[in-house]
């Protein structure tokens, strides 16, 4: 099963230049699936994106076909095959 996912601009620098990603995963997948294999690919952007109990950062939302995966069940948000995984990082300043 493949899964697109599609990185902002500022993170794309930590996978290697690359804004849409290309996921193989088993069958039943998760969106934890998603991004534990992504890791372990590109470890610096896993730790921008989740902290180091495995979460995802505050900061950093995570939409699954347009839907907040913190409204869904979170990680644990099951990813079918050609679904697009978005991961948007809040840009703060002052």
């Amino acid at each position: 099963m493949e899964v697109s996912v599609l990185v902002p601009a500022l993170l794309a620098e930590h996978t290697g230049g690359q804004r849409i990603l290309q996921v193989v995963t088993d069958d039943v997948a998760s969106v934890g699936n998603v991004l534990d294999i992504l890791a372990g690919e590109h470890p610096v952007f896993d730790r921008r994106v989740r902290d180091e109990t495995g979460s995802v950062r505050r900061y950093v939302n995570v939409y699954i076909d347009g839907d907040d995966i913190r409204s869904l069940d979170g990680l644990a948000t099951p990813v079918l095959e050609g679904q697009e995984l978005l991961i948007i990082q809040s840009v703060a300043g002052g």
